[in-house]
């Protein structure tokens, strides 16, 4: 039998519980003019989310679709996980056709960690042979997921030894205004001098820290000796 979005979302309430949906609520800044505002939470934890996404995982993606455009954030979360996995185990086209997919839901993709699940282990491993000027067209969008997408995609091309894009990326991105983008750049930059070139890295902190978000500065130098990182903090 064909298994469905609806049965799935049933299963996930069963693991809800009220402490957990409203910790999620404050964690995810759900309250109005927050990042994550009219956000829908069921208090589902990650784990347990994780073993749904497991049992559902032949899931169809019209089936995904249906998740996706739930209000209801383990929802969404849990279609991502079955979406991640499905890309992993596919062959070029069903790849393809799930890259594609990823791309038209981009704005259910509404919240930092429904990015950081997906981004990279789809997008970005999609792109690690071909054109990536639509990372490019991502980090100019107004929504402010989108940019992200854009930079955290770029871990699969530092995974596989390669910096251009995110540091090219990082520039567009240093005037951004948004705190989670501050981040993502910052986790991206420290990543490429942890698995790239940290000298780099240096070179490319030295060239830019001058009108850096502090938050970039000192996430990217989190693995830095004390005295390196005071030596940037103090510039």
């Amino acid at each position: 039998m064909t298994q469905t979005a609806w049965e799935v979302e049933r299963e996930l309430k069963k693991h809800g519980t009220r402490e957990k949906a409203l910790a999620s609520a404050w964690f995810f800044k759900t309250g109005k003019g927050q990042y994550g505002y009219g956000d829908v939470f069921v208090g589902v934890a990650v784990p347990e989310q994780r073993k749904v996404a497991k049992q559902y995982k032949g899931l169809p993606l019209v089936e995904i679709e249906k998740l996706l455009d739930s209000k209801i954030h383990e929802c969404r979360l849990t279609a991502l996980l079955i979406l991640v996995d499905q890309y992993r185990h596919g062959d070029g086209q069903t790849r393809a056709k799930i890259a594609k997919f990823y791309l038209t839901h981009t704005k259910h993709i509404n919240n930092w960690d429904l990015v950081d699940t997906s981004a990279s282990n789809i997008l970005g491993d999609y792109l690690v042979n071909r054109d990536r000027r639509i990372l490019y067209k991502l980090a100019e969008s107004k929504n402010i997921w989108e940019r992200r997408i854009a930079i955290i995609s770029t871990l699969a091309f530092i995974v596989n030894k390669e910096s251009r894009d995110t540091y090219a990326l990082a520039e567009r991105l240093l005037d951004d205004t948004h705190d989670l983008i501050h981040k993502a750049l910052g986790w991206m930059l420290r990543e490429v001098g942890t698995r790239v070139s940290r000298e780099e890295l240096v070179a490319f902190l030295n060239k830019h820290k001058a009108h850096m978000p502090r938050t970039t500065l000192r996430y990217a130098i989190e693995h830095f000796s004390p005295a390196e990182r005071k030596r940037f903090l103090s510039k």
